[in-house]
């Protein structure tokens, strides 16, 4: 039986959150002072629990703040290099909203009483439905060039709420139904082939566990 693990692990708390500011290529500065210890706390377990096994590969997302928590966990799961990915990054807000503080993104560009996926909210972003693809298309990239190995993805909340699209087959209606992504909090997914099994197809996936952040400090 061959099994692949797809680990995405949520970046600690950004420094943007802190200062209130949409975090995209311009706004994001990396993490906070609590994030790198929400980081640090995932990488002691992972070494003291051992519980990923064999890494065979560590991406992680070109926003400072996910390529950061993914330096930050590399010695627990093997010191591995990070390997950048742009299609990994958060929903794009684009250039007019990035670095706005979310006050003033709410005034210039207020959130539209009928939200669809494909709208445009702000000018210049991605649709809703466009991150679905980009962060799809990236994780079914990652899966098939790691066929049978464990791969750790350091991303964002809506990187993993886009998984379940891609690995799940859910919807691109919107947040994950009001469930909490925490940061430096643990999703797993997992895909079996079984040769005895021919009718499970290939792109066939179970949830292993979703927002795993026990280890995670809130202070």
């Amino acid at each position: 039986m061959t099994t692949t693990r797809i680990v995405l692990v949520r970046h600690g708390e950004a420094q943007s959150h802190v200062e209130g500011v949409v975090g995209g290529r311009r706004g994001c500065t990396g993490l906070s002072e609590l994030g790198r210890r929400q980081a640090s706390a995932l990488r002691d377990r992972l070494a003291r629990t051992g519980e990923l096994g064999e890494v065979h590969a560590l991406y992680a997302s070109t926003l400072p703040r996910a390529s950061e928590t993914a330096s930050i966990i590399a010695p627990a799961i093997g010191g591995l290099d990070v390997v950048e990915r742009e299609d990994l990054r958060e929903f794009d807000i684009g250039p007019e909203g990035d670095g706005l503080a979310w006050e003033e993104l709410e005034q210039r560009f207020p959130t539209p009483d009928v939200w669809t996926p494909f709208h445009h909210h702000v000018p210049g972003a991605e649709t809703w439905a466009g991150f679905a693809a980009r962060v799809g298309g990236a994780l079914d990239e990652i899966a098939r060039a790691h066929r049978g190995e464990t791969v750790v993805v350091a991303c964002h909340g809506g990187v993993v709420e886009h998984s379940f699209t891609a690995f799940h087959g859910r919807g691109m209606t919107g947040w994950l139904g009001g469930v909490l992504i925490q940061n430096c909090g643990v999703t797993e997914w997992q895909h079996q082939e079984r040769p005895e099994m021919p009718w499970v197809k290939e792109r066939t996936w179970s949830l292993v566990r979703h927002n795993d952040h026990s280890h995670v400090p809130t202070s």
